[in-house]
């Protein structure tokens, strides 16, 4: 395509006047609305449009292209009178002045769709579209109000959708006309009521689709205003997909569909059931953990308490108090002190260790075991005394020195050994002979010859 070229230019060729053409016509043209009746309509093999709107005076060709074709909601004929949104071009290979339709709609609903988009922009103006005013749904509800024909498909797709997901949710329907000139009324009082009994977690404001007068209903600026005035949670689903109201815009939730609004009303009982089954496992595996480190941590404390607990220290002192009584049965008088009183500072601190009730008991049986000790210590003395005195007996009755009294001697040669034979003994040895008071020398003499 050409550049635009000045009209003022001296000389033009029909394509840049075209373009020029073109360029001006767009420019002082933007988007409007214009209203006429349809003729020469005709669909292309490709999905475009092409037609004519006219009116008694004049007409104007028209195209519509296959994007915007598909999002027609109604099927144009020739004589329609329609509502068009367009601006104005020029088909430069032709030189041929026509009008590029951005929306087409029956002319019908013109006036509606202006009324829409006024109030649309008065509420928008004033904030009630706003995001940060909108609230969150509440992610598990109770109870929740549901206003809309009690006889229409949008009520049975919801409460079947709520029953498949989430059975436990209540959901209270308050019946109204959504459709004709008592419908807003109605829609309001119906509000009001649940706003008055402030009991639902939240409101579902739905009906099926329609057209824009069917529709018209949920374009109300009074019900729209009682809406944004709601203490709980407003979600709007009017229509299907493409269809938008003035409800949807200043509700907390728009959905596309009635059941599309139950799917984010209703949590799923499912996921629920499967998210509550892994958080009872995660659950089960911290408890076994807690309760096997404060297994572990008990296990230390106890040995820490059996190494410091006042009993354990009485049974060590007990032990001790054994071993000190046996060793005291061993010793002799002196150490038998030395035991006494090491017995005596294990007493003291038995004494201080024990709670007052087990210090008592232990002092008694302290008492006793003394007393004993005592007993025992008396009678261990004496009897090892006699002892003692038998084993001298009859250590003095093979002693040698009792041979000696009785007039024997005992001869040591001279290396001091013991003379047991005569063969030990030659002329001439000297020996020491030890006599019972005394020692006395002597020396071998040869043995007299015989005759």
């Amino acid at each position: 395509m050409s550049e635009p070229v000045s009209p003022t230019s001296t000389t033009l060729t029909p394509t840049a006047l075209n373009a020029a053409v073109r360029a001006a016509l767009e420019r002082g043209f933007p988007l409007f609305w214009i209203e006429g009746e349809v003729s020469n309509f005709l669909r292309a093999k490709s999905g475009h449009l092409y037609f004519s709107l006219k009116d008694a005076g004049a007409q104007v060709r028209c195209a519509m292209w296959r994007p915007r074709a598909m999002l027609l909601r109604f099927a144009p004929a020739d004589g329609q009178h329609v509502l068009a949104r367009a601006r104005v071009t020029l088909y430069e290979p032709r030189g041929e002045f026509q009008l590029q339709i951005e929306h087409l709609e029956p002319a019908g609903e013109g006036a509606l769709q202006r009324a829409f988009e006024e109030l649309k922009a008065k509420l928008a103006s004033e904030g009630l579209f706003e995001a940060a005013r909108k609230r969150a749904l509440p992610a598990f509800p109770r109870r929740i109000a549901i206003v809309s024909s009690a006889s229409g498909a949008a009520i049975r797709d919801v409460v079947s959708v709520l029953a498949r997901r989430f059975p436990l949710l209540d959901a209270d329907l308050f019946p109204s006309l959504v459709q004709g000139a008592e419908a807003p009324l109605q829609l309001r009082l119906q509000l009001d009521r649940i706003a008055a009994l402030g009991r639902h977690d939240l409101v579902l404001l739905t009906r099926g689709g329609g057209s824009i007068e069917d529709l018209a209903a949920f374009n109300d600026e009074a019900l729209a205003r009682r809406i944004a005035a709601m203490p709980m949670p407003v979600v709007s689903a009017v229509g299907h997909e493409v269809d938008f109201t003035i409800a949807d815009f200043v509700a907390d939730l728009r959905a596309p569909t009635p059941s599309a609004a139950a799917e984010l009303i209703a949590p799923s009982a499912v996921v629920l059931r499967d998210r509550l089954d892994a958080l009872q496992r995660r659950l089960q595996r911290a408890l076994r953990h807690r309760l096997d480190r404060e297994s572990q941590r008990v296990d230390r404390l106890q040995l820490r308490l059996q190494a410091r607990h006042p009993l354990t220290r009485l049974t060590a002192l007990g032990e001790r108090l054994q071993h000190a009584h046996v060793r005291l049965l061993r010793a002799p008088a002196p150490a038998f002190a030395r035991m006494q009183q090491r017995v005596e500072q294990a007493r003291v601190r038995l004494h201080r260790a024990a709670a007052t009730e087990r210090i008592a008991l232990l002092q008694r049986r302290n008492e006793h075991a003394r007393q004993r000790l005592q007993a025992a210590c008396v009678t261990g003395l004496q009897a090892r005394a006699e002892r003692l005195s038998g084993l001298r007996r009859a250590l003095h009755a093979l002693s040698p020195l009792a041979t000696l009294d009785r007039g024997y001697a005992i001869v040591f040669d001279s290396n001091d050994r013991v003379v047991q034979t005569a063969a030990q003994l030659h002329a001439g040895d000297a020996l020491r002979l030890r006599l019972r008071d005394g020692e006395a020398r002597a020396r071998v003499e040869p043995a007299p010859q015989s005759g």
